[in-house]
């Protein structure tokens, strides 16, 4: 197999969304502190929604991105979805997407008082080799057609790497 065709996990991002709700982010924010050991970082609006009390510069969420050696996590986080995942979760670039209801279905956390039960998601971003083309500084340009992560590829990566099954809708 050609080694260019080598598809790993680039990062893992995990988010929690709390709106205006300013105690639920400081619940989301222990929960991935507990979860991962990284302090995360807010996130903060950009536009006015009106209906939802929401005004620009408004932290309105939390996540925390994870580079490097993040598989032990993220078996643990697919454990807790019982290794099946919708088919819809995966995307047309090579990217997973999916969300864990209740915390401690999660291995090894235990259910913590302060934070109550919350939920979060979770994003998995794949790449391979020569994909650095369209993040470098000089001469930036677009990935090639064979090198472009298709959806059924990203599923069978998945189900070779964490033997996922995928599940009816």
């Amino acid at each position: 197999m050609n080694v260019m065709k080598n598809i790993k996990i680039e990062k893992l991002t995990l988010n929690v969304g709390a709106g205006n709700n300013q105690e639920t982010l400081k619940k989301g924010m222990k929960l991935l502190k507990n979860l991962t050991g990284v302090e995360p970082v807010k996130t903060i609006s950009n536009k006015r929604i009106p209906a939802w009390g929401v005004r620009p510069g408004l932290p309105v969420g939390c996540k925390i991105t994870l580079r490097g050696n993040q598989e032990q996590l993220l078996k643990r986080l697919l454990m807790s979805k019982e290794n099946k995942l919708r088919e819809d979760c995966f995307d047309n670039q090579g990217n997973v997407s999916f969300g864990i209801h209740e915390y401690i279905n999660v291995p090894g956390l235990e259910y913590d008082p302060s934070i109550g039960i919350i939920g979060f998601q979770v994003s998995v971003t794949l790449t391979r080799a020569g994909f650095r083309i369209k993040e470098r500084r000089l001469m930036t340009r677009k990935v090639g057609k064979g090198q472009i992560i298709t959806h059924e590829e990203s599923i069978a990566f998945f189900k070779e790497k964490f033997n996922i099954s995928l599940e009816e809708n």
